[in-house]
């Protein structure tokens, strides 16, 4: 069994630079049950409606610009599990859960840049699936229980985006009030979820301190894959947070895992 995970893509730089977050990747794909599959939830993949990608072979998407010329050389040949991602549409079908497959599209930064950390081979096949950051955390974390079984399966489900996002705070990241706010409020994610408060973690935008500011509405979609991966991990859940690093200050690079309690 392998718990899913929450884990910050961060910076693209994430896949190629010595950083303290880059080598906590490193060390924890060599630490981890080696799954033997793996299903993407990727913030840098938005839809209307839940898409599974149902792929042989995997291209890489490089959905950035302005970075140095040896990043976009990267290559992460994985290949694709469209029996997993069938038995995946079956699960969804039966729960009403509408859905649609992609049978094209590529791997954004999203995943290529930590899983070509974690396990630099590209030797795990991977379904992808899409975000959907209009939809209610409550919805999400229900599309997300829809994975439970997979677990057991040594199916490895990963969400990946960043709990405190937000650009427009940058310039002003040396002022106290900003560091406040994002730490107030990574602290506050934290707490939640390890006491496993699913109505406060629902909540999180009326509720938790200078969410606004840690995680705004138009950065959504890097905050919600953590509710799918919540689903996947079952009603009781003892949280554990692996690792926690700041990218200029007031972004976070955190690391969930959650541990089914049976």
């Amino acid at each position: 069994m392998i718990s899913p995970m929450f884990i910050a893509h961060g910076s693209p730089m994430v896949a190629i630079e010595d950083s303290e977050y880059g080598k906590f990747l490193d060390k924890l794909g060599k630490t981890l049950p080696r799954p033997k599959a793996i299903v993407i939830f990727s913030a840098h993949w938005e839809s209307k409606i839940l898409t599974v990608s149902e792929v042989e072979q995997y291209s890489m998407i490089y959905d950035f610009a302005g970075f140095p010329p040896e990043l976009y050389q990267v290559e992460y040949p994985a290949q694709g599990h469209p029996a997993l991602a069938k038995q995946i549409q079956q699960r969804l079908q039966s729960a009403g859960i509408p859905y649609v497959v992609d049978e094209k599209r590529g791997l954004d930064h999203g995943v290529w840049t930590i899983l070509h950390r974690l396990y630099p081979h590209a030797d795990i096949p991977i379904v992808a699936l899409s975000v959907q950051p209009n939809q209610s955390p409550r919805a999400l974390f229900a599309v997300g229980r829809q994975l439970e079984a997979l677990a057991k399966e040594n199916i490895l489900v990963i969400g990946s985006g960043v709990t405190v996002h937000n650009f427009q705070i940058l310039p002003y990241r040396d002022r106290p009030e900003i560091k406040k706010a994002v730490y107030s409020f990574e602290n506050w994610l934290e707490e939640t979820l390890q006491a496993w408060d699913l109505e406060k973690l629902f909540a999180y935008e009326r509720i938790a301190p200078y969410a606004e500011v840690a995680v705004p509405s138009m950065a959504r979609e890097h905050f919600v894959p953590l509710f799918y991966v919540m689903g996947a991990a079952g009603e009781k859940v003892k949280v554990e947070t692996l690792h926690r690093s700041w990218l200029f200050e007031v972004m976070s690079n955190t690391v969930f895992a959650f541990h089914p309690i049976h």
